[in-house]
């Protein structure tokens, strides 16, 4: 297991025996092809021929000035960074005064910590999943956020993974572990950042256990280059009375795919999944998400707005299922793309399973392009043909932007939006 102990996970005898049978698992299942349904839109082909360092061979430096507009440096926060894999002290801000926000191997490393950690780690993440199993076995760094009952946090935090580009190719591995006790509330912003050209492939995977009315209100920032791609993980456990929302904006990278999944493990569960796709070039987003209704009275709304320029791709594959004992559920299901290249493409899959019979349940989908009358319109009102053009996309994912709780980083997607649709909005949200 020399390989393996390069991860810099503790190998305590449970953390070694969930790495050995991961290993094991993804070496009889392999990495997704398009055989497989779940991967019949989205190719990994052209991204693992590479030949990827799996652990980087040298640790790197960064400048804040060289990096601070990738931070949302506008309000206080806490910060996790790691660059090239390794966590860096210097740009990071973690805490153990009242609630611990820092790495998962130091939590790994401190017997204090070990209740939480076996209760916990592993324990939701998809063991049928190869790519999953494959961070598992080999992760070696990532956030470890654990907040007591009854705590409210003053600031959000952010888990931010830079990439320097002093390897070629690299292939990096973040593990999250997120755990918010009885009626707290906490705020997480998550980016992954290249800063060069150099090919760069993330699997991340996050845990994110909600427990009784606690709040949890998570961002993923996707705005990275060309020669990036990222297979993210997100696996959202809630108990009762909680509300819990992940809310994604991609707008760069070659190749994203979000595996996003939640389960309910009690009555009167609150789930929000929100997401914005804005592509070009020959970009591919693939937006997977999993809502298991298991208990009566629960909720799920789930809106994904997709915009597809050039010869770019996009996939939606929602699935909602409410077991049989999970009556008087009421989830929504909505996904709205609008493709404006003659070569983009969207493949969308909405799904229900419904077992049981006193439901409101209902999905919807729509493709679509631009409205030449209202075009039409704007541009008789004096609004430039490209500026028209922009605003009404903007407003097209408005619905999306308007979920945002944090009101900097409203604006800061705002700004992404205008940038990625080439105009300066006129205005600040």
């Amino acid at each position: 297991m020399v390989f393996e102990n390069q991860g810099k996970l503790d190998l305590d005898s449970n953390i070694h025996t969930i790495r050995t049978e991961a290993i094991s698992a993804f070496e009889k299942q392999g990495f997704p092809t398009k055989k497989d349904e779940e991967w019949k839109y989205t190719s990994l082909k052209n991204v693992l021929n590479h030949d990827y360092s799996v652990f980087p061979k040298a640790e790197s430096a960064i400048e804040f000035k060289d990096v601070k507009k990738y931070f949302l440096h506008e309000i206080e926060s806490y910060k996790v960074v790691f660059i090239d894999g390794v966590y860096s002290s210097f740009l990071s801000s973690t805490t153990h005064d009242g609630y611990d926000i820092c790495l998962l191997s130091a939590a790994l490393k401190k017997p204090k910590y070990k209740i939480v950690l076996d209760n916990y780690f592993n324990t939701i993440a998809d063991k049928n999943n190869s790519i999953t199993n494959l961070n598992t076995a080999f992760s070696t760094e990532g956030a470890y956020i654990n907040i007591p009952k009854n705590t409210v946090l003053p600031r959000p935090i952010q888990i931010v993974n830079f990439y320097t580009g002093n390897e070629k190719e690299i292939l990096l591995q973040p593990r999250n572990l997120v755990v918010v006790g009885e009626n707290s509330h906490v705020q997480i912003i998550e980016r992954h950042q290249s800063l060069s050209d150099n090919v760069v492939l993330t699997n991340a995977v996050t845990e994110i256990f909600v427990n009784k009315k606690a709040i949890v209100d998570f961002y993923k920032i996707q705005n990275d280059n060309e020669n990036a791609s990222l297979i993210d993980n997100t696996f959202v456990q809630q108990k009762e009375h909680s509300i819990a929302s992940v809310s994604t904006f991609s707008f760069g990278g070659k190749l994203t795919r979000n595996n996003l999944e939640f389960y309910h493990e009690g009555e009167h569960i609150e789930s929000h999944l929100n997401g914005i796709s804005i592509l070009d070039k020959k970009q591919h987003v693939d937006n997977h998400t999993l809502v298991k209704h298991q208990y009566p009275n629960c909720e799920s709304f789930e809106l994904y707005k997709g915009i597809y320029d050039d010869a770019s791709t996009g996939v939606f594959n929602g699935k909602v299922i409410v077991d049989q004992e999970a009556q008087k559920t009421n989830a929504f299901q909505q996904n709205n793309n609008i493709l404006i290249g003659d070569k983009a493409t969207i493949n969308a899959k909405p799904q229900l399973e419904i077992f049981a019979d006193d439901v409101k349940c209902s999905h919807g989908c729509t493709i679509g392009q631009l409205d030449d009358s209202a075009l039409f319109y704007m541009q008789s009102r004096g609004i430039p043909a490209k500026e028209a053009k922009a605003l009404l996309l903007y407003a097209f994912g408005n619905e999306v932007v308007e979920k945002i709780k944090i009101p900097e980083l409203k604006s800061r997607i705002t700004k992404l939006i205008a940038n990625k649709l080439g105009v300066k909005l006129g205005f600040e949200m």
